[in-house]
């Protein structure tokens, strides 16, 4: 038997139950890993209060790192033994054992261990196609993040500045304002009463040509009032729920604006771009221009109380469970 983090109703944290379930088997081209590690992200939270649908009852988690134990028919590139890691979906990484397809596991270097593997593939492959292909970011450039003491955000301050932007930060607290200079932020906005006014004053008017805005309903407007003309608002969360309906007008009269709200599924949906990705990941990671930082962790069976740290914005940098 496997243990695993289960839920049979949506809901809060306590819908989630520590349950034993059959070992699955591995079929054609899949693996069977036994986790050392499963990451932690909002969009757990999303599947677990049913924002986003799965057929229940479910295990959600869409990140780990581990061992394969063993490989269906048909996987010639991976052997009982190798350690993985992998990101995005389908659901079911909380859990001691999951089988997953074998074309989502990337080989994990030896140079990183399972905590940090665990802990960057969902963040920093989200990190990755931000700032290399939803928005090329260029030397000289000032960008936008919000949650910027966040795991993404953390990631997002480091490869940006390594790249050669200036990063401005908007954080929920002045712990976090200090957390986010440290790992590359330029400047810090604590709140966003008054994003525009500070965005512009840090700007000498200029307004910035990207803003990363993870929060949802509570930034949308706010950052798009952040924007140079013709700049691109990237809305890839939803902490503070989702964007309403938007009038697309606004767009018109805030400068033109263009609007997106990308996907890892969709960016590594072909195994190539992954595996491109995720070798452009593990590059900055150990040469050390991005750290990932695990600042938490919990038993994979005490899921609810990581549950409630996450959202009680709590937590900071990365956040792994340990089954």
């Amino acid at each position: 038997m496997t243990k695993a983090i289960r839920i049979h109703a949506n809901g809060g944290p306590d819908v989630m139950k520590w349950e034993d379930v059959p070992t699955p088997e591995p079929g054609p081209g899949e693996a069977l890993v036994r986790h050392a590690a499963v990451g932690l992200n909002y969009i757990d939270v999303y599947f677990r209060t049913g924002l986003y649908k799965a057929p229940l009852p479910a295990t959600i988690g869409m990140e780990g790192s581990g061992t394969i134990v063993a490989v269906g028919s048909g996987v010639t590139d991976l052997a009982p033994g190798d350690r993985v890691a992998y990101a995005g979906g389908p659901i079911g990484a909380y859990a001691t054992e999951r089988v997953i397809a074998a074309d989502r596991l990337v080989k994990l270097p030896d140079a990183i261990d399972f905590n940090t593997g665990a802990a960057m593939m969902l963040q920093g492959l989200t990190a990755q196609y931000l700032l290399r292909r939803t928005y090329n970011v260029q030397p000289g450039q000032t960008i936008l993040v919000h949650a910027a003491a966040g795991g993404v955000g953390l990631i997002l301050c480091q490869w940006a500045k390594h790249l050669g932007a200036t990063v401005i930060g908007v954080v929920s607290t002045a712990e976090k304002a200090e957390l986010a200079m440290q790992h590359g932020a330029a400047h810090v906005i604590v709140g966003h009463a008054n994003l525009a006014a500070e965005v512009k004053r840090m700007t000498g008017g200029a307004m910035v040509p990207v803003v990363y805005d993870s929060v949802g309903k509570d930034t949308f407007i706010p950052s798009l009032d952040c924007l140079a003309p013709l700049g691109l608002m990237i809305s890839f969360g939803n902490a503070s729920g989702p964007v309403p309906p938007v009038d697309l007008g606004v767009l018109t009269a805030k400068g033109s604006l263009y609007v997106t709200r990308p996907t890892l599924a969709t960016y590594t949906a072909k195994r190539a771009d992954l595996v491109a990705g995720a070798v452009d990941l593990f590059d900055v990671v150990a040469s050390g221009a991005v750290a990932i930082r695990v600042n938490q962790t919990f038993p994979l069976r005490e899921a609810a109380a990581a549950h409630r740290a996450l959202e009680g914005r709590e937590t900071t940098g990365s956040t792994v469970l340990l089954p």
